[in-house]
């Protein structure tokens, strides 16, 4: 099984610069989606994020060789690839039914699992001081989104089987991660990343439609190339960080970014009020982003066994 590097300093920062990424992305992907169908959007982020990869890859001259690829499992390869897309259409299809908010609560469902998933498969261990951050996790989650929670439970329709398609995506996510970990025995996070892109890039291409995009102005061209960039950047970061730390510490740390995506949110409707409504935040939810920091600093942290 895959062993880390012990950089943990490196996998940290690594983790906290995926959740800045990732915090901001549903904002962008609900602008987005208002113009463009889900299809074309997750086309395009695979294909700029092969392309570019690739030159700079061919450009340092480290690119996978065939040596390298015949000694990787090509199962792991596919698995990774097939859930890695099955992600993005269920989270992109389940945020254009929802909102940015609850899209963010219920995806964090994929960390906790991949958490759960590198305890038993990579026989990683948490102390007791640590499973009392999960916790406070739990808890911090419970009362930062007590509102949205609520109207899950009441919500019917459109919105709940958007919330379905986002605990399917989750499940999907938590599967790709562990297979990646795995992969980076044979092969560098940037070489998985550059098969993973190109791999869900042609899973995609006969659904596309990229005429779309021409009729885009620059507003939505902008943020359609953020997201496309925000692809690359995040899963490289995630990718990397996997390599230097344990898979259920960075999993620990990749719940904050809901709370990224809510400060963001703010920001947004302050200086640009016409793109997206703000989400208010109670006194109840302010306690539970402290237990959310908190419990993933403290799993984060912990020493391990």
């Amino acid at each position: 099984m895959h062993t880390t590097s012990g950089r943990w300093r490196l996998g940290l920062a690594l983790s906290l610069v995926t959740v800045f990424l990732w915090g901001i992305l549903p904002i962008a992907l609900t602008v987005i989606l208002q113009v463009l169908d889900v299809y074309t959007l997750i086309w395009f982020r695979f294909l700029v994020s092969f392309v570019l990869l690739s030159i700079y890859l061919g450009w340092r001259g480290k690119l996978p060789t065939l040596e390298r690829l015949r000694s990787t499992s090509w199962i792991l390869l596919v698995i990774a690839i097939l859930f890695l897309a099955a992600n993005y259409i269920l989270f992109t299809q389940g945020l254009a039914m929802t909102s940015p908010a609850n899209a963010q609560v219920i995806i964090q469902l994929a960390p906790l699992l991949m958490s759960f998933g590198g305890l038993f498969l990579f026989r990683e261990r948490y102390t007791l001081l640590q499973w009392s951050g999960v916790s406070l996790l739990i808890v911090g989650f419970t009362l930062f989104f007590h509102e949205q929670l609520k109207n899950l439970v009441i919500a019917q329709g459109q919105y709940f089987l958007g919330s379905g398609l986002i605990v399917l995506g989750a499940a999907t996510w938590a599967i790709y991660a562990l297979a990646q970990k795995q992969l980076l025995q044979s092969l560098s996070s940037a070489s998985i990343m550059l098969i993973l892109y190109a791999g869900c890039a042609f899973l995609f291409t006969p659904f596309a439609n990229p005429k779309a995009i021409l009729n885009f102005n620059l507003l939505h061209l902008g943020i359609l190339l953020f997201c496309a960039l925000n692809t690359l950047l995040a899963y490289g970061a995630f990718a990397e960080s996997l390599a230097h730390w344990e898979a259920s510490r960075v999993s620990a740390i990749l719940p904050l970014t809901p709370i990224v995506t809510l400060i963001s949110v703010w920001l947004v409707s302050v200086i640009m009020p016409t793109l997206i409504l703000p989400e208010n935040v109670s006194l109840i939810g302010i306690i539970g982003a402290v237990l959310v920091v908190t419990g993933s600093v403290t799993i984060a942290l912990g020493k391990a066994r």
